[in-house]
């Protein structure tokens, strides 16, 4: 069975250490991830360690910035200088460490957020749309898509008809405010939300933080691993130079 070093790896048997189907380690050489293997005199393909670690690259990054820029990253380092192959590449930890760095203050505001008391309710304590976005610091319209997709629904004046947001639905206001600076998407905050208002529990928010924060910590181990396997990509480059 060829090595790990071997020059001569069949598509099975990159395929096997991959963890891919034979079809997807074609697709990747199809789309310049694998450069071009050698082809024997019966037209078989020929891989190398050079292969074998791109794809092994493009696993990992897939899972720390998705395919479709996991591709760009790693088809960088077969075809463009070093230093253009390697500014993707840190441009993805940024990103990374951006989030991180929300996610933190978005756990600081909602603990400070979620203790608040909420004292007897006054008519005169409500906000309207356009008070509540000023104060958050968003668009209106950006409220009433939080209502339409039942993250903050505002009670609604019989007479006027105009959208009051009591201090409890300023509080979830807040709350999601940070919850979406800190990445979390619609549906399981809607979930998320539907059960702090039943429950008014913060537990409910750290919990959801905690689960983000775990996501985050996979993705930056897979884009640490995608670079160990790049770096090895890179030697192989400039050994063959």
């Amino acid at each position: 069975m060829p090595s790990l070093n071997s020059d001569r790896l069949r598509t099975a048997d990159v395929a096997r250490r991959v963890g891919y189907s034979v079809q997807q380690v074609r697709n990747l050489e199809r789309d310049g991830v694998l450069p071009t293997a050698t082809r024997t005199s019966t037209g078989y393909r020929v891989y190398g360690e050079v292969h074998l670690r791109s794809a092994l690259a493009y696993r990992a990054l897939a899972a720390g910035v998705g395919p479709t820029e996991a591709k760009a990253i790693v088809r960088a380092f077969h075809q463009t200088p070093v230093s253009r192959a390697l500014a993707l590449l840190d441009a993805a930890h940024a990103r990374l460490a951006a989030e991180r760095a929300r996610l933190r203050q978005a756990e600081e505001a909602a603990a400070v957020i979620s203790g608040e008391p909420i004292q007897e309710v006054r008519p005169s304590d409500s906000m309207g749309v356009s008070e509540l976005a000023a104060a958050l610091g968003v668009r209106p319209s950006t409220l009433r898509h939080w209502h339409a997709e039942a993250l903050v629904v505002p009670d609604q004046d019989a007479v006027r008809g105009t959208r009051r947001y009591t201090p409890d639905q300023v509080r979830d206001a807040r709350i999601v405010h940070q919850l979406r600076k800190a990445g979390h998407r619609i549906a399981p905050l809607r979930a998320l939300m539907l059960e702090l208002r039943r429950t008014r529990s913060s537990e409910d928010v750290v919990a959801a933080l905690s689960a983000r924060d775990a996501a985050l910590t996979a993705r930056s181990r897979a884009l640490l691993d995608g670079a160990t396997a790049l770096s090895a990509v890179l030697a192989l480059h400039e050994r063959s130079a």
